[in-house]
């Protein structure tokens, strides 16, 4: 999942998004308001963590923008406007959630889970393919019961896969998806990591690579 952090403060920045990354998302960060509504427009952000005021303006001012033309992207605001005032602006303007700063890391990673979950009303909690079972609340994954330990980059990756198994998800959309604007177009992160899924989840192979194409992740035999 990819979340964009919009925050002035290098410091609150930095918090936030090494936070959001240890977790396993993808984070871009921006400093003010128009470079967020720049990236908000060429990217399919899963989440957008942003500071209220910053120098470039009050973010609700872009949220109110962003709703109008039907971008649904869920928003926390992340904020020392702890108002009742304040925090009812934020949600009167599309706001999602709002967090009150000095914030606690593992309180904001919770939220934007939280977010992202709620964004994707469709998702089950549980999905299966032959005998992998993928539980996206506890984040853990199993083949054949046994439990298989992932990092946060890998179960990023098997979890954009089995949202869609039995489709072709491709390398581009994968790198959108689980690596921010850091990530080199050219490289092989994507190859790599994938292999490190596939070594993990043991055999028979459950992940196909469809050449030219992308990966699939099904069950029995597929295009490799």
């Amino acid at each position: 999942m990819r979340v964009l952090v919009v925050e002035d403060d290098e410091d609150q920045r930095f918090a936030a998004a090494a936070a959001l990354r240890w977790d396993g998302f993808a984070v871009d960060e921006v400093t003010d308001l128009p470079a967020a509504a720049e990236a908000l427009r060429g990217v399919r952000y899963d989440c957008a963590v942003l500071d209220r005021l910053l120098p470039t303006g009050d973010a609700v001012d872009l949220v109110q923008k962003l709703r109008r033309r039907g971008d649904a992207v869920p928003v926390l605001f992340l904020t020392v406007l702890d108002g009742i005032a304040d925090r009812v602006e934020g949600f009167d303007a599309g706001g999602d959630d709002y967090l009150v700063k000095p914030f606690a890391a593992p309180e904001l990673v919770a939220r934007v889970r939280s977010l992202c979950r709620r964004a994707g009303s469709v998702r089950l909690p549980l999905y299966r393919v032959a005998d992998l079972a993928v539980d996206t609340a506890r984040r853990e994954v199993r083949r054949g019961g046994v439990l298989r330990l992932l990092t946060a980059k890998e179960y990023a990756v098997l979890e954009v896969l089995v949202l869609q198994a039995d489709q072709v998800v491709t390398r581009a959309e994968l790198t959108e998806r689980c690596w921010d604007g850091r990530t080199e177009p050219q490289s092989n992160v994507v190859d790599v990591v994938m292999s490190q899924v596939r070594r993990k989840l043991g055999n028979p192979p459950l992940i196909h690579t469809v050449r030219g194409a992308g990966f699939r992740l099904a069950g029995g035999d597929g295009p490799r």
